[in-house]
């Protein structure tokens, strides 16, 4: 099973939804990186279960603890294992389908695939592995900082309702203030109360995250099979109930011209060149160009729902499944911080690449 991801800045993350604890262990962080324990349970904290009425009601603290790699505050360039203990699992809310498959879940896949599955929250499938994710993104996002990258990422999209505003002209901090992590106070009370309202039926509803990355250098990234966008859509879409990915312009830049869509170079007043606009989302030829990188993130429709539905069990027999359990009625408020964490994942593997390209 793949559990580990990036090429010299690399993660390997393990343990279940239900099983005694998850956790990461990152090999390759430069040594000396400032450990701010604060800052990745700050990021553990916003990633975590039980924030309000529309999200999953499973209490965790989702406190890390440091095994290895971590010496006086500072990274030691060893591997660095952190382990968060499961503290609220609930087994027994998973009984009853132990031999059924849900609809839109990765039992059946599972089962194909290995011949046993851990049924209780979907074991290695669930969601609740992301939370290893944000644990190393954080890491990764104290890299960065130390560069001058920033990573910011907001709801943009619940159900039918959107937020049309560019994201230029948002403060996108705003989107701290509220539970669905939208940088519109307005809207964000209508999603809330979208949410909320779909919660109350028993039901499930999908949304988008948008994300900006800036102070990304131009020269990340690379030709052909490892394009920086490629790498970021492979990274989002291994994020659980992700459909889709785009950047820059994405599919609405099929309806302008190329008179429309190019981005037209200049040199500034500090001799730097940028570009006029910034249809390419930051990324041309699958390097980074020095301006804002900015994608959108679709998630689907949380799986389980209140409700009955049709499926069949491991022996094929016709079943009704019952939805039981805690689970999110939309997942994009929780996943804002791991669409940051995976991308601060991607980027600080191309600098160290790039830099040691350099050297």
């Amino acid at each position: 099973m793949s559990s580990t991801y990036g090429t010299l800045f690399k993660i390997s993350t393990f343990g279940e939804s239900h099983g005694k604890a998850i956790g990461v262990v990152v090999d390759g962080c430069p040594a000396g990186i400032s450990f701010d324990e604060a800052f990745i349970q700050q990021e553990l904290d916003r990633r975590k279960p039980g924030q309000s009425r529309i999200t999953t009601q499973r209490r965790e603290a989702d406190e890390f603890q440091v095994l290895s790699g971590v010496f006086e505050g500072k990274t030691t360039g060893t591997p660095i294992a952190l382990v968060i203990p499961n503290e609220d699992q609930r087994s027994k809310d998973y009984s009853h389908i132990s031999e059924q498959f849900r609809p839109s879940h990765a039992d059946y896949t599972y089962t194909a695939k290995y011949g046993v599955r851990d049924y209780r929250g979907g074991g290695r499938s669930s969601a609740r592995e992301t939370a290893a994710r944000v644990a190393a993104g954080a890491l990764a996002k104290l890299v960065l900082k130390e560069l001058g990258v920033s990573i910011e990422a907001y709801v943009s999209q619940v159900g039918p309702m959107k937020l049309e505003t560019p994201y230029q002209q948002l403060t996108i901090a705003l989107a701290e203030e509220n539970a669905v992590r939208c940088p519109d106070p307005i809207l964000a009370e209508q999603m809330f109360a979208f949410i909320d309202e779909t919660r109350k039926k028993g039901d499930s509803i999908g949304g988008v995250v948008s994300c900006v990355c800036t102070g990304v250098p131009a020269g990340w990234g690379e030709p052909v099979f490892d394009k920086l966008h490629a790498e970021l859509g492979k990274a989002m879409l291994s994020i659980n109930a992700v459909k889709g990915f785009e950047y820059g312009s994405g599919f609405d830049g099929v309806e302008l011209y190329g008179s429309q869509h190019n981005d037209e170079y200049y040199t500034d007043e500090q001799g730097r060149v940028r570009t006029r606009t910034n249809l390419s989302g930051g990324i041309q030829g699958g390097i980074s160009n020095g301006e804002d990188i900015y994608f959108r993130v679709a998630f689907k429709p949380v799986a389980t729902i209140m409700q009955d539905q049709d499926s069949v069990d491991v022996h094929g027999n016709p079943v009704v499944v019952s939805g039981k359990g805690r689970h999110d009625p939309c997942v994009v408020p929780r996943a804002v911080p791991i669409v940051e964490a995976m991308a601060a994942l991607v980027l600080v593997d191309f600098y160290l690449i790039d830099r040691s390209r350099r050297s």
